[in-house]
C-alpha cells in the first residue's frame, strides 16, 4: 500500500500523518488537496457510478484545521459505508463517527491545549463544520499563519459593501437566524454568510 505521510505531514501535525495515510489506503478514497473555497473548507463525495470516496480538503488551513477537516470528511465516509444515504449527513450516526475517529488524535497530544478545550466544547454536539463552531473557529484562527487585511462579516455595518477574495462584491444585510443575508452586486442575488466569514473591504475603501 502507498505510504502518504510525506506528502500529508506538508498540511497536518506529523504524528497523524500515517493515521490518516491508513485511512485513505484503507477506503480506496481518492484525497485531494484543492485551491481555497471560500463557501466551504472540505468536502465528501460518496462512490458513484464506479468513482471511488473522495474527499477534498483547502489547501491553505492551518495544521489543526486541515486535520479537523480530514476528520470530519473521513466521518462523512464512515457514515456512507455504515448507512449510504438513509441518514441526515449530520445526523447521531455522523456525529458518534466524528466522536470516534477523533480519539486517536486527542491520544496523541497533536492539538494544543486551548485547541483541545474547543474540541471538548464542540464535541457535545458537532455541527456541520468546525467554521460553524464559533469558538471552535476563533481558537483554530490563532493558529494561521497568514496575515491579511480581512475582516469578519459580524464586524461589518448593515449596507456595508464588501469583497470575496475572487473580487466578488456583496452588500450586508440584516441577520438571518445564525447568518447573515448578504447581497451580490453584480446579479442581485441573496447569498448567506457565517458570521465569521472573512471578507475584505473594496479596495477604494482602504484608500479613504
Amino acid at each position: 500500500m502507498p505510504d502518504f505521510s510525506k506528502q500529508l505531514s506538508k498540511y497536518i501535525p506529523e504524528q497523524a500523518a500515517p493515521i490518516i495515510s491508513q485511512w485513505i489506503n484503507d477506503t480506496a478514497c481518492r484525497f485531494k488537496v484543492t485551491r481555497s473555497r471560500s463557501s466551504k473548507l472540505g468536502d465528501y463525495r460518496a462512490p458513484f457510478r464506479g468513482s471511488p470516496h473522495q474527499i477534498t480538503v483547502n489547501h491553505d488551513l492551518n495544521p489543526y484545521a486541515f486535520l479537523l477537516t480530514t476528520i470530519h470528511e473521513f466521518a462523512h465516509l464512515k457514515t456512507y459505508q455504515d448507512h449510504k444515504h438513509r441518514v441526515k449527513p449530520h445526523g447521531p450516526e455522523w456525529k458518534n463517527n466524528f466522536k470516534c475517529l477523533i480519539q486517536s488524535f486527542l491520544q496523541l497530544n497533536i492539538f494544543p491545549s486551548d485547541v483541545v478545550e474547543a474540541i471538548h466544547q464542540y464535541m457535545n454536539n458537532p455541527a456541520a463544520s468546525s467554521c460553524t463552531d464559533v469558538n471552535l473557529y476563533r481558537v483554530l484562527k490563532r493558529y494561521d499563519n497568514n496575515i491579511t487585511e480581512a475582516i469578519h462579516v459580524e464586524d461589518l455595518p448593515i449596507d456595508a459593501v464588501f469583497q470575496l477574495k475572487n473580487g466578488r462584491t456583496f452588500r450586508k444585510k440584516e441577520k438571518l437566524r445564525k447568518r447573515y443575508k448578504c447581497i451580490e452586486l453584480a446579479t442581485n442575488k441573496v447569498y448567506l454568510f457565517h458570521p465569521i466569514a472573512e471578507v475584505f473591504l473594496p479596495k477604494e475603501n482602504l484608500r479613504d
